[in-house]
């Protein structure tokens, strides 16, 4: 199984922390306007095109909206529980047959991501997949998912915090989200979804042997326990793939 890798810290994950520790502090309070990009550049001491890079990540991430000619605005604290069916997003990709295939599987220090939804310090280790998901052997979107730190997933019960280190011999891979809710009662989860569009890029776009420019459509998604974040995901289906159908809570 892999082991956790020590990272140097980019510069762009330290900007990004300190704009979302304002937001918290209340520097820039959920549901108002950020300060315009030419006076946020100069209040936080960055360069405009390392600040752009920046919330467009925070964007991404649901931390903010930004709308061209108006602005970016902190979103509000979502409420403890979607209204969507959670299901696995295998699960979710047409009536096909859904295979995952496990590209990475770390324990690793937090991700500016996974770091802001999931609540993790700094010095923690949490899990982290990346699966790709194919639908009737046709390679059809990412998986990108973290698990919260060992103390936070002890109070679900051993058995996920079990399965995730050390799936079970023969077991054929799925999602993370697919693993939570075979291990967990499902009545205690709820969850949140933002979807944004994005490209493909480079890497992702060799392993699905597709154009890094193929548009494609960005899902995060954050499940909790008890109103506690416990996953935190991203989900990228690129333009092509199977459709997804949902079904509301009742």
């Amino acid at each position: 199984m892999a082991q956790g890798r020590t990272r140097r810290r980019q510069p762009r994950v330290e900007l990004y922390e300190r704009i979302v520790a304002a937001i918290h502090d209340g520097t820039y309070p959920s549901g108002t306007k950020l300060p315009a990009e030419p006076v946020l550049a100069a209040e936080l001491g960055v360069g405009r095109p390392a600040l752009r890079e920046v919330l467009i990540l925070l964007q991404e991430d649901g931390v903010i909206t930004r709308r061209h000619g108006v602005g970016s605005r902190v979103n509000q604290p979502p409420t403890t529980r979607g209204i969507e069916r959670l299901s696995p997003v295998e699960a979710l990709l047409g009536p096909g047959t859904a295979v995952c295939r496990r590209l990475a599987a770390d324990l690793d220090e937090p991700t500016d991501f996974s770091g802001f939804h999931l609540r993790l310090p700094p010095t923690s280790r949490a899990w982290f997949w990346e699966t790709l998901i194919e639908i009737d052997g046709v390679p059809a979107g990412f998986a990108h998912e973290w698990a919260a730190d060992a103390p936070t997933l002890a109070d679900l019960g051993p058995d996920f915090l079990d399965a995730i280190g050390e799936p079970a011999p023969g077991t054929p891979p799925t999602s993370m989200l697919a693993l939570l809710l075979a291990t967990v009662d499902d009545r205690t989860l709820g969850a949140r979804s933002t979807m944004g569009a994005t490209i493909l890029g480079k890497e992702r776009g060799r392993a699905m042997g597709r154009p890094p420019e193929t548009p494609a459509i960005l899902i995060t998604q954050v499940v909790t326990a008890d109103a506690h974040p416990v996953l935190a995901a991203k989900y990228l289906l690129p333009a092509g793939a199977p459709l997804i159908h949902l079904t509301q809570r009742h």
